[in-house]
């Protein structure tokens, strides 16, 4: 086997040892685990769970009457002359004991209660969409992470591959079949290489960082499995973009401007009122009771009413030129996301069914080049570096392929949410 293809060796036995600081037995993230995490952890959804509960509470009130009121007072109490301030010295004089209660009309009320059911499902909508977009990212930080350790277990095994090259070099500078300056091209490349893993793990932490925005602490557990092959179906997509939590988010305020609209005309047909009281007057006087009627006069619609209505109306219009807006802007995002995930799925195939094996075989030429001296030592380490660069590539478009699938399943069927 060759001393430069012992990466492959390598790849398959790391799986077997620890790896940066995680035992074997430790506990593995998959990525399904890390959604459900995201789901049931994620303070964006519990903050807007707490916003469809606080919506919901407020439909049990909605169009119900209003409370009655309790009236108590005094009537008729003189303020000067010889009865001043006495309770029972004249007739008139009554302490009052009422209730009063206000009846708006129908209209009014029911467009009250379909005004909250609206509000209920604009957050309940509002909800969906928190939760596609705390799905995608955990999902996005899932995938950046596991990309970034493959790359580092790759270089892990560069590491050790490079050492062996750095002894047969040596080897045939003993042997007087290379000069001393070849010398110098495995210590260059083992730079190098600490240079690349060194910015993988910076790029690592940061990316345990994002992962544990969306999941807490578990987002520092080792990670394990890979990512689910989702079908992309360019007809499907289209068809299922209406239902889109963005785009149902536009039909749950149209009902609540309906309602607001239902109100507003509500307002230009009278509320009433009856109100019952008891007045007490002094011994030698009888008590009485009464009772009377309120009427709403709502005889200025031109100038309180029809504005508030046309107000609304012009939101309305309003709504409907953003939802069109958006749903331009999702059919221009999901070609874009379509085109750009072929031109991934194309470029990795060739890249692993064609440039990888191609770099390989440059290397084995080269390599046999070089001990036949027909080639510089110079001429393999860029062979090397060549094939360093195509498998990591490899690595960074299988993971951006995977993020393309992620805002297309998130993104545009929001009926696959697990």
């Amino acid at each position: 086997m060759s001393i430069f293809n012992s990466n492959r060796l390598i790849l398959r036995t790391s799986l077997a040892v620890p790896l940066f600081g995680f035992s074997l037995f430790s506990h593995a993230l998959t990525f399904d685990e890390a959604l459900s995490l995201a789901e049931s952890q994620a303070p964006q959804l519990k903050a807007q769970s707490a916003k469809v509960a606080s919506a919901e509470a407020l439909k049990r009130s909605a169009g119900r009457l209003p409370d009655p009121k309790l009236e108590l007072g005094i009537e008729n109490l003189p303020i000067n002359g010889a009865d001043q301030y006495s309770l029972t010295q004249d007739p008139m004089t009554m302490r009052k004991i009422g209730l009063m209660q206000e009846f708006p009309n129908e209209g009014k009320r029911k467009a009250e209660a379909d005004a909250a059911q609206a509000s209920a499902d604009v957050a309940a909508t509002q909800m969906q969409i928190e939760k596609l977009n705390v799905l995608k990212e955990a999902a996005s930080a899932w995938i950046e992470r596991d990309a970034i350790e493959r790359e580092l277990k790759l270089v892990g095994a560069l590491h050790k591959e490079n050492r062996l090259f750095d002894a047969a070099v040596r080897a045939k500078i003993s042997s007087g079949k290379s000069s001393l300056s070849d010398g110098l091209v495995p210590r260059q490349e083992a730079v190098a290489i600490d240079n690349l893993e060194s910015d993988l793990m910076a790029r690592r932490s940061k990316a345990i960082a994002e992962l544990e925005r969306w999941i807490g602490k578990a987002g520092d557990e080792p990670l394990q499995g890979g990512v689910p092959d989702w079908p992309v179906d360019h007809g499907m997509l289209s068809h299922e973009l209406h239902r889109h939590p963005e785009l149902m988010l536009f039909d749950s305020r149209r009902r609540e401007l309906d309602a607001e609209v239902n109100e507003a005309k509500a307002d230009k047909i009278p509320d009433w009122g009856v109100e019952l009281a008891y007045q007490q007057r002094a011994q030698q006087f009888g008590n009485m009771a009464s009772i009377q009627f309120t009427f709403a006069l709502p005889v200025f619609p031109e100038s309180r009413q029809n504005p508030r209505i046309v107000a609304k109306m012009t939101e309305k219009e309003a709504l409907d030129a953003e939802r069109e807006a958006t749903v331009r802007e999702h059919n221009a995002m999901l070609e874009s996301d379509i085109a750009e995930y072929q031109r991934l799925k194309n470029s990795l195939k060739r890249q692993k069914e064609t440039l990888l094996p191609l770099s390989d075989e440059k290397i084995k030429l080269i390599l046999a080049d070089w001990k036949a001296g027909k080639a510089s030592l110079a001429d393999l380490a860029s062979a090397r570096r060549e094939r360093i660069e195509t498998e990591l590539k490899a690595i960074e478009m299988e993971s951006s392929l995977n993020l393309v699938a992620v805002r297309l399943h998130y993104t545009n069927f929001p009926g696959a949410i697990p």
